[in-house]
């Protein structure tokens, strides 16, 4: 027999297989095991985002060293790309800092500066803040000299359920006292 009968029927075997999963359809299983097409959306839950920390870690006459840390939980049964939390913090009514951890794309998305919120756990993000002392907040600065400064965190967070690109963004906002 002849070895190029067998490889031309492998070959073609191989192309009719790759034609059935390529046109098969554009139906992806659900959460719940059922079918739906691709166009409908599926329903997200929003993510749950905790102030974990907010400490003072150095202190001099010139400039103030923070850290902050949020912990950020899943309730949905599948991932969830967080893209940017953007907080503000302010001591006693007076807004100190505005940051962010992440970034949301913009025209091409050139890096993937994003977090993969898994359902089964919580992600920690973490961020280093320096405060400069201006001179011009003297109660800011006793307060964060004695280590007794009266914190609220606001901000809000992006994410999408499966990919930077695909699905509608959702956000939520939240602050903390």
């Amino acid at each position: 027999m002849n070895p190029k009968i067998f490889v031309g029927a492998a070959v073609v075997a191989f192309a009719i297989i790759i034609g059935v999963v390529a046109f098969s359809g554009s139906s992806i299983i659900s959460d719940t095991g059922t079918f739906f097409p691709s166009s409908e959306q599926a329903q997200i839950l929003p993510l749950e985002i905790e102030l974990e920390n907010l400490s003072i870690t150095e202190v001099t006459e010139t400039a103030a060293t923070l850290e902050i840390a949020f912990k950020v939980s899943n309730p949905n049964l599948k991932s969830v790309i967080l893209q940017l939390v953007k907080y503000e913090i302010y001591e006693n009514g007076v807004k100190i800092k505005t940051g962010q951890i992440g970034e949301r794309p913009e025209g091409m998305v050139t890096g993937s500066n994003y977090f993969t919120i898994l359902s089964e756990q919580p992600t920690m993000l973490r961020d280093k803040i320096t405060i400069k002392n201006s001179g011009n907040t003297p109660e800011l600065w006793s307060a964060l000299m004695n280590n007794t400064p009266q914190w609220k965190v606001k901000g809000e967070a992006f994410f999408n359920l499966s990919s930077m690109i695909s699905g509608g963004e959702n956000h939520i906002t939240f602050e903390f006292p």
